[in-house]
């Protein structure tokens, strides 16, 4: 009981007492008014949203790819067949790029994985020459 209750301190106290202490030290200096938001941020130029996009690319072809690596055969090869497919065999062949795990003579590896890195790749290099090109454009002086 004693551990719920000092759980509780320290999840739901603590934060509203620094809370509760911040806004009084704010209204301390600024004469009792409450904080003002801040300034708003410029908008994005179509250069930084290529840029994000470029990079939401690459983080996701990224996480799709060590997802298609978890099928492969790393340390007991003899394995892999067996927890991806059911087979008691050693791989017939495997490979990273393009992901592929086959085991008596059957592919193992889900078909869109391939076709999404490869559309992920094109978005990501796609948005990554976009991003430079309309950043020099901008730099030197066209719209």
């Amino acid at each position: 009981m004693a551990t719920l209750v000092g759980t509780l301190i320290l999840a739901i106290g603590l934060p509203a007492w620094a809370g509760i202490t911040y806004v009084g030290l704010v209204r301390a200096r600024r004469g009792n008014g409450l904080p003002q938001p801040d300034v708003p941020l410029p908008r994005r130029t179509p250069a930084k949203k290529a840029a994000w996009i470029a990079a939401l690319a690459y983080v996701a072809g990224g996480g799709l790819h060590l997802y298609g690596l978890s099928y492969l055969p790393f340390l007991f090869p003899e394995d892999a067949c067996w927890f991806n497919a059911g087979y008691r065999a050693v791989p017939d062949s495997s490979g990273a790029l393009p992901v592929s795990l086959v085991c008596a003579g059957e592919e193992i590896v889900p078909g869109w994985l391939n076709p999404g890195l490869l559309v992920l790749a094109v978005t990501a290099v796609g948005a990554t020459v976009t991003s430079v090109v309309l950043a020099l454009r901008r730099a030197l002086g066209g719209r």
